[in-house]
Formats: structure tokens, C-alpha cells, sequence
């Protein structure tokens, strides 16, 4: 993995189409691109997930992990930058965990059965963009032990 750009950016293309294609056949058009975005879930993921990489203070690791391959780094700073994408990892999975609970929570206190369908969805969006997350989240974890695997081989 020479440039971690361009896999993020294949794999992102890869599954947006993916995703369009099983828009296009399940729901029968684009219109239904929007049942997939609910703004509070990616909210409530985010804000768990930055504020808790800044307080750990993983978040400057964190952003050297978009050019691991691209800029040489230390056996340290590959360590510190493997341990930071792992906490985001672990925190994404919190983040919608917690949206989770909520919009479970929101669902019970209005037990209406007309709405029991959409609430549904929204509770289960905060899983679909963790997943999203930690799909592009891998490759980053991956690129980085790679390095640090060679520079291991390297050094010795």
C-alpha cells in the first residue's frame, strides 16, 4: 500500500457504489438515499469520537495516519499511530452504541406503532456508520503495521 489515499479513496468508491446499486434495486430509485442519512446519529458518533482522541491527545497520531507510506516515520511514531487508529476504532464503536441507546430510548418513550418502523431505522444508522467508519478506519490500522513491520525488518 504504497499511498493510503488512494485505497480510502477506492474503497470509498467501492462502496458507495455498492450501496447505490442495492438503492437502486431494493427501493427502486435514489429517492431513497435520503431513509440513510439521519444528521443526530453522525453527529453523536463524531462528537464522540474527535473530543475523545483529542482528550487522549491521539488525535495528531491519528491524522499522521492519512500518510503513513507517504512520509517516513519512526518505529515510535508507527506505534503511536497503530494505538491511535485502534482508539478511534474503539470509540466509533462507542459513539453509536451510545446513538444507539438513545434513539432505543426515544423509540420506548413514544411506544406509538406508527412510528415504531422509522424510529427503527435510525436506531439502526447509528450501526451502519460505524461500520462505514471502520471500514475505511482498517485499512489505515493495516497500512501502518505494514510500515512498521518493514521498518522492523529493517532494522535488524
Amino acid at each position: 500500500m504504497k499511498n493510503i489515499r488512494l485505497v480510502l479513496l477506492g474503497e470509498f468508491l467501492l462502496f458507495l457504489g455498492i450501496f447505490v446499486f442495492n438503492v437502486l434495486i431494493e427501493s427502486g430509485g435514489l429517492s431513497a438515499v435520503v431513509w440513510y442519512i439521519d444528521l443526530p446519529s453522525i453527529l453523536i458518533i463524531a462528537l464522540v469520537l474527535i473530543p475523545g482522541l483529542l482528550i487522549m491527545g491521539a488525535w495528531k497520531d491519528f491524522t499522521k495516519a492519512f500518510s503513513v507510506g507517504i512520509k517516513p516515520y519512526s518505529l515510535l511514531e508507527l506505534k503511536n499511530i497503530i494505538e491511535a487508529v485502534d482508539a478511534a476504532q474503539k470509540l466509533t464503536v462507542f459513539g453509536a452504541l451510545f446513538a444507539i441507546v438513545i434513539s432505543g430510548v426515544q423509540i420506548m418513550g413514544r411506544l406509538d406503532p406508527s412510528m415504531m418502523g422509522p424510529g427503527l431505522a435510525v436506531c439502526f444508522l447509528s450501526g451502519f456508520y460505524a461500520v462505514i467508519i471502520e471500514f475505511l478506519l482498517l485499512p489505515l490500522r493495516l497500512n501502518a503495521e505494514r510500515k512498521m513491520n518493514e521498518e522492523m525488518d529493517l532494522g535488524e
